[in-house]
């Protein structure tokens, strides 16, 4: 038969005519009782409950479970990847006992919620084919579903394969144990590991042809979790226990509908839907165990396995995008370097780095792991730390080695190394430096802190005042020098005052990004952090003392300066919040001022000019006698003036004077909604909708009056009209502004005659 699906018809090649029936209590048990009773699982009761639940025929689950004369684990799947052996029950699952876990192909975006904190468990000191998740509260939990399931689909969904064909590919799964900071009943469940994408397309069928990505996403948390604000389930037992007669009751209510529309002549679409997508074939892990030999802790020996599986299916044959995969091969790269046991490194000091990067020690955890109490536990000195560790020569070349060999290339540089540190530097800040991370992750790929020095021997030098380590450095001090590069470098990066220089951003305004001279980042960092390179030095130090991790520096030069203008207007005090200043050596905080008295603002043109000023003055007259212009004196560091060719009738500037520092992010007010962005921008963007169709019969009912009314009075004033061409002209500049920063990307440092336009547009 065929259906309709919006604007196409589907051929259906094997629907079901019948739904399973809803197993029994004593079925469950069966299967808690055989996965207890096998000796290669390790799962504790509440995951084997989780695994009954999910099963539509506990029977045959058990079967496998139970183990053979010759055949200890049973007939379970088993599967030998790097470092570990996996072994996991073939079977089919309810969908609406699956949730998403976290989507590799988009988790190394700039999301809302953020992922949960991720930890691995163990049984009798082994490990256990259980991952612990921790969210803030079951709010997180539900926000992080939702989010999954709607970025899943934003991305690539096959809902009309699976509405002909069903999901036919096993899903991977296994059971995770989600605890929450507030103190909320823990809870098991299944995850989906990989497949991610079929799951959120089943339930996008689930939805229908009309309902869009984030309407299908609250179809699944509704039946999930139930709607927001409700309570999970019935008043006794476990919070488990609750959510699944919660989804128990919503599959009872799927199989009614469905008893309702085979009662016609023929299945409706409606029948359709629920028979291709109320189960799904699925493989879910219930026991591991680690080879011997290999070293790496047994709390990350189970998760370290699926990432494996994880990694050689969309590292190698079906790509992620490259920083999910920068991710992944650095990780996994360590890993193997960690299984060998060959690095003349301690194991101890292996498995704190490794955490850190896949983000299971937090950064507050800092001091107690690297013994050294001076250590500020900060997400700053994280980044210091994961630099310094990684590039170690002794792990350095083994790491790269690795790297390469899951890549499946011959050769890497110093900035492909790079390139593969920025995402999981950026972990702590990723979020709320969204709006420039693109620019940030091109700098390490142009290099980013990777220096000469700092892949040579050194050791970080613990400080909560960076400013403190400027003279050692003066005199040659390695260790300083290198710290210095390193916070200092990562501050200017992530904040965007320091990017890979595009051919526009030469010589372009200051307050549009432009530089004096193109160089690769990491080379800027260098000369910056040289011994003779006192202003270098300090603009390292003071950029690492005021970074901060919650938002954007008010100088970060993005789209959004472009066309808004600042709130306290051209007399903010620029040091009321969170601005990295340019330096002046005269001074004794080292700060300059303007004539008013108030701190200048750094610019990337100033970063570039500090690292060698000697080569930007040169530049710079090259670039004066080129463009033939009046004799002026050149815009040293220390001069708020960019090219005055630039500069004269510049009526149109997207940025003047003294709004440069207008904010880029603004901490959320107490009470604010607490819902991520990405959940508020549904109803506002369905709002939007509204409101233009209502405006335009507004106005299509004027143009009719104004056809059958005489010559006076007017309809409206011309000064009205005015006031609403420029509100339109307003509203139009903005949306093609958001459809630039959604679609195109922010083109760093670039400046055209778009961006021009678009200041100009604001300006009116």
């Amino acid at each position: 038969m065929t259906v309709p699906w919006g604007s196409e018809r589907i051929l259906i090649s094997n629907a079901e005519l019948a739904l399973p029936e809803p197993p029994a209590g004593p079925d469950l048990d069966e299967v808690v009782a055989a996965g207890t009773a096998n000796t290669t699982t390790t799962l504790p009761e509440a995951a084997w409950r989780a695994v009954a639940r999910g099963i539509t025929t506990p029977g045959t689950a058990a079967v496998q479970l139970r183990p053979a004369p010759r055949q200890p684990a049973g007939f379970l799947m088993e599967e030998n990847v790097e470092g570990a052996t996996l072994w996991s029950v073939v079977t089919r699952m309810w969908l609406s006992e699956l949730l998403p876990g976290i989507q590799p192909r988009t988790g190394m975006e700039v999301m809302d919620v953020p992922d949960p904190h991720v930890v691995g468990t163990t049984v009798q000191g082994r490990p256990c084919a259980v991952v612990r998740y921790r969210f803030r509260d079951l709010d997180h939990l539900r926000n992080h579903v939702w989010q999954t399931l709607n970025s899943t689909l934003a991305k690539n969904d096959y809902t009309s394969s699976i509405l002909a064909r069903k999901v036919t590919r096993n899903l991977i799964a296994h059971s995770v144990e989600f605890t929450f900071e507030d103190g909320g009943e823990p809870f098991h469940a299944l995850v989906v590991r990989d497949g991610i994408t079929r799951l959120a397309s089943a339930w996008k069928v689930q939805a229908g042809p009309d309902a869009d990505a984030a309407e299908t996403a609250t179809l699944a948390v509704e039946a999930l979790f139930g709607r927001s604000g409700t309570s999970p389930g019935g008043d006794s037992g476990t919070l488990g226990e609750r959510l699944a007669v919660r989804r128990a009751a919503w599959r009872a209510s799927l199989a009614e509908e469905f008893a309702t529309e085979m009662a016609g002549p023929e299945p409706g679409l409606r029948a359709v839907q629920i028979a291709q997508t109320h189960v799904v074939p699925a493989q879910i892990a219930v026991g591991v165990e680690g080879h011997r030999g290999h070293l790496l802790a047994p709390e990350d020996v189970f998760d370290d396995a699926m990432r494996s599986i994880l990694a050689s299916v969309h590292v190698e044959f079906k790509p992620w995008d490259d920083a999910a995969q920068n991710v992944e091969v650095i990780t996994r790269a360590l890993k193997r370097v960690i299984q060998q046991g060959d690095a003349l490194v301690k194991k101890d000091s292996l498995q704190a780095v490794y955490g850190l990067a896949v983000g299971r020690i937090s950064s507050d955890e800092l001091p107690r792991e690297f013994g050294d109490a001076r250590i500020p536990g900060t997400a700053l000195w994280r980044g210091v730390y994961l630099v310094h560790a990684l590039t170690r020569p002794e792990l350095h070349e083994r790491l790269k080695d690795q790297a390469k060999a899951i890549k499946g290339g011959k050769r890497m540089g110093l900035k492909g190394f790079a390139e593969l540190l920025g995402p999981i530097v950026d972990l702590p800040w990723r979020s709320h430096k969204r709006a420039v991370s693109s620019q940030a992750r091109n700098a390490w790929k142009n290099g980013g802190v990777l220096t000469a020095d700092v892949v040579k021997e050194w050791e970080p030098v613990p400080t909560d005042d960076f400013t403190t380590l400027v003279a050692s450095a003066l005199t040659g001090d390695a260790d300083a020098r290198c710290t210095l590069a390193v916070a200092g470098g990562i501050a200017l990066i992530a904040d965007k005052q320091l990017t890979r220089n595009v051919g526009s951003a030469l010589m372009a305004p200051k307050e549009k990004g432009g530089v004096p001279f193109r160089a690769d980042v990491s080379q800027i960092v260098e000369d910056l952090s040289h011994p003779g390179n006192e202003l270098g030095l300090w603009t390292l130090a003071l950029a690492a003392n005021r970074f901060r991790t919650d938002e954007l520096p008010q100088n970060a030069v993005t789209l959004r300066q472009f066309i808004r203008r600042g709130k306290g207007g051209e007399n903010e005090d620029p040091a009321a919040g969170y601005v990295h200043f340019r330096v002046d050596l005269d001074r004794q905080d080292r700060i300059a001022r303007n004539d008013m008295g108030l701190p200048e603002t750094l610019f990337q043109w100033d970063v570039v000019w500090a690292s060698n000023g000697a080569r930007a003055e040169k530049a710079w007259r090259a670039h004066l006698a080129r463009t033939a212009p009046p004799p002026v004196a050149a815009p040293s560091a220390g001069d708020n003036r960019s090219d005055p060719k630039s500069r004269e009738g510049d009526d149109d500037a997207p940025i003047a004077e003294g709004q440069a520092t207008v904010g880029v992010t603004e901490s959320p007010t107490p009470g604010s909604d607490s819902l991520p962005a990405a959940q508020r921008a549904v109803e506002h963007r369905r709002t939007l909708r509204q409101s233009l169709s209502m405006a335009r019969d507004a106005l299509d009912r004027l143009l009719e009056l104004d056809a059958q009314a005489g010559s006076w009075p007017p309809l409206m004033d011309v000064d009205e009209l005015d006031g609403l061409r420029e509100a339109l002209l307003n509203l139009q500049t903005d949306v093609q502004n958001l459809r630039r920063v959604i679609h195109d990307g922010e083109d760093e440092g670039h400046v055209d005659e778009t961006d021009e336009a678009v200041g100009a547009a604001a300006g009116m």
